[in-house]
């Protein structure tokens, strides 16, 4: 079990205590175990007791299970909480904004007790029957349930990439006389998959598939790692006409066709339609082939990122101190860093006040002093939009910053007029430099808000406001279908991790994948920018 599988069975814990109504120390202390255990980046399962016992808000009781998951895979305290909890009231839980004392009241006072029976009560307008609900909640809660229940089944690409990988790379060096590649929606990197899917000129079968560690699972489908596999066989002859065919989306296949011609590569395949390589990731389209040609001769890459915008410190609600991020991004090779923690009014995540931002730009001068120009800090700030639009601090606070990231974290229940008003007017402001995960989503988790992108994308375009492409697996917010629509308009984007520990700052690679999805070229990706060319940027509003 890693760090984040442990990390979620005390929140389970906790959610499933208070459920019960039981002991209120033990749930607020399960609860911060799991805040402190998600943040961390030493294995768990590399530790002995003495060093688990160390991490913040461990205690010995914490410890002894924490060891019992990684010797066992189960904690004896959470199976017997979940031996009295149907299972589908566990899975009510998972449902994003309904918490342990709601699911409680519905399964008490309403006999719910599963998504299904609470998506039947919705629809038969059950819930305003009862005490602290209503119409508006409770159609927010039916969006929530169909969202919940559309997701099962599907995995982020950030989760099965790695695996993906690891497996190809097994198959090839266990038999390397047969073809094996990965194909479909994991080649094209769409954010959210079902499956690995494999094309190979190899049959799976049991006794061989168990050889390299793909089995059947209870229902009989393949999986390697607990991961679904779809596994397909092509004769080597047809081998590229399929994989091309099978790593295309349909728009794509609508405008260039199936393609039937004897190949030894795909290239060979573009060639014979005198078009150029369309790398995978881009084969959404029905473009032009000129626009192909255009995109692909600058499409970004993460070897094109010279710095790293938005990322968050222990000033806020990151895993590290200010220093080591920044020595961390600098001995990465990036000439760049930007820290952007949180604001005042985002106080559950330790926002600053003001007197914390001007220590914070103490430290960052020193640093810098210290860098001897070859690296440098910039202070930023992810200024929390409020409901009527503006922004944290007063403008001296931000005018001392050298950019803004604004951004929504509260109120998300709001329909596209709304959030459209609430977006635009935070854009409008003058301090703000970079629109943040414009619309709040949490991929296979929470839908985000509604926007009027045209007007979103007029107004970054009229303020010369960057669009951030958030880098992290479950944001890639903005979505890349609204990059081309941005290009056009002249807006740029950057592509940031949101880290919040040193290793996070690497999920640029995602960001990187999103955004070559949408045809983002380096000449529109504001930190493919050398630092001078950033500089330049920061001077020119």
């Amino acid at each position: 079990m890693n760090n984040k599988d442990i990390a979620r069975k005390f929140d389970l814990l906790a959610k499933l205590m208070e459920l019960h109504d039981e002991n209120p120390f033990k749930i607020r202390s399960y609860a911060n175990a799991y805040i402190s255990l998600r943040k961390l980046e030493d294995p768990l399962s590399d530790m002995d007791e003495a060093t688990i016992s160390t991490i913040p808000g461990i205690g010995s009781a914490i410890t002894g299970k924490i060891t019992e998951l990684i010797m066992t895979g189960t904690m004896s305290a959470l199976t017997k909480v979940q031996s009295v909890t149907p299972e589908g009231v566990q899975q009510l839980l998972n449902i994003r904004g309904l918490g342990s004392k709601k699911v409680a009241q519905m399964w008490r006072e309403m006999e719910i007790a599963s998504p299904g029976d609470l998506l039947y009560a919705c629809n038969e307008n059950r819930l305003v029957k009862y005490k602290g609900f209503g119409l508006k909640s409770q159609e927010e809660i039916k969006s929530k349930v169909e969202y919940y229940l559309e997701s099962q089944g599907w995995y982020l690409y950030a989760a099965l990439d790695p695996i993906a990988e690891q497996l190809i790379g097994k198959l090839k060096a266990f038999d390397p006389n047969e073809i094996y590649e990965l194909s479909g929606a994991i080649r094209r990197r769409m954010p959210e998959l079902e499956a690995i899917e494999i094309l190979s000129t190899h049959e799976l079968t049991e006794i061989w598939a168990n050889k390299v560690g793909i089995i059947k699972d209870e229902t009989g489908k393949w999986v390697y790692e607990g991961c679904p596999i779809v596994w397909k066989k092509a004769e080597r002859a047809a081998f590229y006409n399929t994989w091309y065919k099978d790593s295309a989306g349909e728009a794509f296949l609508d405008k260039y066709g199936v393609i039937h011609i004897t190949a030894e590569s795909e290239k060979a395949i573009f060639d014979s339609q005198d078009l150029p390589y369309i790398v995978p990731e881009l084969r959404e389209w029905n473009r032009s082939s000129d626009w192909y040609q255009k995109t692909m001769t600058g499409l970004v890459t993460v070897e094109d990122i010279k710095g790293i915008v938005h990322n968050h410190s222990t000033y806020s609600d990151g895993l590290h101190t200010l220093q080591d991020m920044s020595d961390y991004v600098k001995s990465s090779g990036f000439d760049y860093f930007v820290i952007s923690d949180h604001s005042k009014t985002a106080s559950y995540a330790g926002g600053l006040k003001e007197q914390q931002v001007i220590a914070q730009w103490k430290e960052i001068d020193a640093l810098n002093r210290g860098y001897d120009d070859e690296f440098k800090v910039y202070k930023s700030i992810e200024s929390d939009i409020l409901n009527d639009g503006s922004l944290d601090y007063e403008e001296d606070i931000l005018r001392g910053f050298d950019l803004v990231i604004a951004s929504v974290h509260s109120v998300l229940n709001m329909d596209a007029e709304r959030a459209t008003t609430r977006l635009i007017k935070a854009i409008e402001h003058p301090q703000t430099r970079i629109l943040g995960h414009p619309t709040g989503r949490l991929l296979l988790s929470r839908m985000g808000y509604p926007l009027d992108y045209d007007k979103i994308i007029d107004a970054c375009a009229a303020n010369h406001v960057v669009i951030e492409l958030n880098a992290n697996p479950q944001r890639l917010d903005i979505d890349w279908k609204y990059i081309p629509h941005a290009i056009e308009k002249g807006v740029m984007i950057a592509i940031n991790p949101d880290a919040h520990s040193k290793a996070s700052i690497h999920y640029i690679k995602y960001g990187v994948a999103a955004a070559r999805k949408g045809g983002l070229t380096s000449e529109w990706c504001l930190n493919a920018k050398s630092r001078s060319e950033f500089d330049q940027w920061l001077a020119s509003k």
